[in-house]
């Protein structure tokens, strides 16, 4: 009897040893989840200091300038700017996305944003930051390759943003040297953009396509709109003086909605030598004033077509 009981009690032992083993295997699966959920984060380094962002954004507000890099990205937007939304290649992207402005408090809680992307115009980040993380760029601190990169970090896809921007730059110095072959290597090009009855000159960095033409590509910028406007980024004119600054060709960013653009008609516009020559290229304002990889594109191929005809 004695040796059935020690028998009996050795069983139990081997049945409980087996549960506890069990029990023990359960718990793996709770592990691995508690990894997965640290791994949908990661730490970007903003300006600001570290902060943790999605590892994947799936709803994304953008309060200024980036939509075209999400855009070019595949990432999703939610809630973007006014300026950027009367775009018509980002309202057609993302015809769901709401026009938010960046004291649109409620409306961008009720987005359920999972990152907000803004520049440093950007009244009071803290009630943002509490709505979800917010990262902000100052204009200009960074040059427009820099910037991209950076988006394409604080989105994790900076592999993906690196490869686009060589290919980029491979294909705008390729039309640079098409482009001074036919024009010549000596010729000027001036960059300008209409608003409120005046005339905006454009550096090297100042959206408009100015950072393809002088950069990339290695166009000439006349030496009289290099002195007003390349140290501040712009310079405004009046409208009259407008042919003393421009050189053999001129680009045209026009803004016709609400503005006045009657010049073109005028006398003294249609005497400058360019203008005589047909070597003005109307560019249309809204959609060539960023400075985003999808624009950059947008006005790459619309240099090779107003330069070579293609």
């Amino acid at each position: 009897m004695k040796k059935w009981i020690l028998l009996l009690v050795a069983a139990l032992m081997v049945v409980l040893s087996a549960c506890g083993n069990d029990d023990s295997a359960s718990t793996k699966p709770a592990k691995k989840n508690d990894d997965k959920k640290a791994s949908d984060t990661i730490t970007y380094e903003a300006e600001s200091g570290p902060i943790k962002v999605p590892a994947e954004p799936k709803r994304v507000v953008v309060l200024s300038l980036y939509v075209g890099d999400l855009m070019e990205l595949g990432v999703n937007v939610v809630g973007m700017d006014s300026w950027s939304h009367d775009t018509p290649a980002f309202a057609e992207k993302y015809p769901d996305a709401e026009v938010v402005a960046s004291t649109d408090y409620e409306k961008i809680m009720e987005l359920e944003p999972d990152l907000i992307l803004g520049s440093n115009d950007v009244e009071d980040v803290e009630k943002l930051q509490e709505i979800a993380p917010t990262v902000i760029y100052t204009y200009g601190a960074l040059d427009y390759i820099e910037q991209r990169i950076e988006i394409g970090k604080v989105v994790n896809k900076e592999k993906e943003m690196t490869a686009w921007v060589e290919d980029f730059q491979t294909r705008a110095k390729a039309l640079g040297e098409k482009i001074k072959a036919k024009i010549g290597e000596d010729a000027t090009v001036t960059v300008a953009g209409n608003s409120d009855k005046q005339i905006y000159l454009f550096g090297d960095s100042w959206g408009r396509g100015t950072e393809i033409i002088y950069q990339e590509m290695g166009l000439n910028m006349p030496k009289v709109v290099k002195d007003v406007a390349m140290e501040p980024g712009y310079f405004g004119i009046s409208e009259e003086v407008l042919g003393d600054y421009v050189g053999d060709y001129l680009v045209l960013n026009l803004l016709s909605e609400g503005q006045d653009t009657s010049f073109l008609k005028s006398e003294w516009y249609n005497n400058i030598p360019a203008v005589k020559n047909k070597h003005v290229f109307y560019a249309e304002g809204v959609s060539f004033s960023f400075a985003d990889a999808y624009s950059f594109d947008y006005q790459l191929d619309f240099f090779e077509k107003s330069f070579l005809g293609n």
